[in-house]
């Protein structure tokens, strides 16, 4: 199946949903490449980065749930390499 890495870079404004964005990035853990978290403390938000190397449906359903959660946005950046596993 083709597979491309992508980076996703998400800001959560809402601290409640921090469990809930744990659990779905626990539950796409296999496809997780690295992540990265940074209280920004001064504006009470949480930015965290993602890098994936993922189906391209796999990346958008990972996508959309994170920005189902209240007061958390996301967006994706692709790469062009991409692979057959």
């Amino acid at each position: 199946m083709q597979t491309r890495v992508a980076v996703m870079g998400i800001i959560v404004e809402n601290t409640d949903s921090v469990d809930a964005l744990n659990h779905i990035l626990h539950e796409y853990g296999h496809y997780i490449i690295g992540r990265m978290g940074l209280p920004y403390r001064e504006r009470n938000i949480n930015i965290v980065s993602i890098a994936v190397d993922a189906p391209q449906d796999i990346i958008s359903a990972l996508a959309g749930k994170i920005g189902n959660l209240s007061g958390v946005s996301v967006k994706t950046a692709y790469s062009n390499v991409g692979n057959n596993e």
